[in-house]
């Protein structure tokens, strides 16, 4: 596929994702669908692109329905009543970023063929309807309602004091609200829409929550929870200010949900291995956990990057029910109690950028450097996983940036040095 990633379709508004494009889109997918629900996030270009994308459905003789400024499990969930949802995101990336991601009614994003069928109808010459024939847009209220009265159902009450960062974004309102009608202690912090995002990236790496950290250690908190731009992800910080990482959270969440086997893509820890039991792995992006959750028929996947999908509930990857669940979890048993008691295994992750015209020349060069490793096991479905006794390194393009991005796993602080080294050895011939 051409236009979509591993998350959708997304790009820098104006270069790789314009209002043309966004249009075609909503053209291509209000063809196949009559009734669609649209929402997005807070960047400052969403309108711009929303509209682009109503012109074009509604030429498509599709009726939409505007949720407005709303996450993405937000926007998912209210899908369920419609043929398909529409969510203008891009999600973790920077400010510049825009696009869409397409959900079905059960909350899974558009899978493989579906995404496959959506290219092929934007590449064919658009055919609007008869004047008479043509769609609308209607305005669509209580999707924000209707999410946080699932949150509750599902999670229950919970005493907890929490300091949840919102960085801005789309959540600003919905989880720091549930989080209330709970019966939690609520700080938020930047919990004001900027599609600036003034107060942190949108993407809530550690080295952005400093805010967090220290908010949590002043008010004596019993967790803090960041979310990204548009709410599908979750992170934490544990009631001593420590910065609790996605493989972590998911072997908590797997104990607590009783799961039988979690799904997790090819970046995830071994500690799942060894907490869990058993894991399928899959591809990097939750349209793939989803896919396999449906096959295995397993209760709970997740992604390190935060995403965790409970399918019990929804197929799409759930911030503010994550975090929901992570607040009670920390009214029970201190989180840092949970998470001490999980095996700890030193870990090197980190992204490195290229120019996006040179894409195809860094994956070949990428196969041939990894295919001459005297590893173990070279596993390729997604990225290149180099597999050793005592450890495992993961090089895979970025699907939604021009980034390589690079994980290393091991037992011992020696071996993951010796493996970050192959990496890098790897990592510089690729991009010389």
């Amino acid at each position: 596929m051409s236009l979509f990633g591993s998350s959708g379709i997304r790009g820098v508004v104006g270069e790789d994702f314009t209002v043309e494009l966004a249009e075609k889109i909503g053209e291509a997918v209000g063809s196949m669908h009559g009734r669609i629900v649209l929402g997005r996030d807070t960047r400052t270009t969403g309108p711009m692109v929303a509209q682009a994308l109503v012109c074009g459905a509604a030429a498509a003789g599709a009726e939409v329905h505007d949720a407005g400024m709303v996450s993405t499990p937000t926007l998912a969930r209210a899908a369920a009543s419609f043929g398909c949802g529409i969510m203008v995101t891009a999600s973790h990336n920077p400010a510049p970023y825009n696009g869409v991601k397409l959900w079905n009614p059960d909350g899974a994003a558009f899978d493989t063929p579906q995404m496959e069928a959506v290219e092929a109808r934007i590449a064919r010459p658009a055919e609007p309807r008869d004047w008479r024939h043509v769609g609308r847009c209607v305005p669509l209220e209580g999707a924000e309602r209707a999410h946080t009265e699932a949150v509750l159902r599902s999670v229950g009450a919970s005493e907890a004091s929490v300091v949840v960062d919102c960085g801005c974004g789309a959540t600003f309102r919905v989880s720091p609200l549930t989080l209330r009608e709970m019966g939690c202690s609520v700080l938020s912090l930047n919990a004001q829409p900027d599609g600036f995002f003034p107060g942190r990236t949108p993407e809530p790496t550690e080295d952005q929550l400093a805010d967090l950290k220290a908010a949590v250690v002043r008010r004596g908190a019993d967790v803090g929870i960041a979310h990204d731009g548009d709410g599908d992800r979750m992170v934490a910080v544990d009631d001593r200010g420590r910065f609790v990482d996605g493989d972590r959270l998911i072997a908590l969440f797997a104990a607590a949900t009783g799961a039988r086997g979690v799904v997790a893509p090819m970046d995830a820890s071994m500690v799942l291995d060894e907490m869990v039991g058993r894991v399928e792995r899959c591809r990097v992006g939750d349209v793939y956990v989803a896919e396999e959750l449906k096959r295995t028929g397993l209760d709970f996947g997740g992604e390190p990057s935060g995403t965790y999908i409970f399918p019990k509930e929804t197929y799409c990857p759930d911030g503010v029910l994550a975090g929901a669940l992570l607040a009670r979890m920390a009214s029970e048993q201190p989180i840092s109690e949970r998470l001490d008691a999980l095996p700890s295994f030193p870990v090197s992750r980190g992204s490195h950028r290229f120019e996006a015209r040179k894409k195809g020349e860094v994956r070949q060069r990428l196969a041939e450097e990894m295919a001459s490793l005297d590893c173990d096991r070279l596993l390729t479905l997604d990225g290149f996983r180099a597999e050793y006794p005592d450890g495992w390194l993961l090089l895979r393009l970025s699907g939604t940036e021009p980034k390589l991005r690079v994980t290393v796993e091991a037992r011992d602080q020696e071996e993951l040095d010796r493996l970050v080294g192959i990496a890098q050895g790897v990592l510089g011939r690729c991009l010389r």
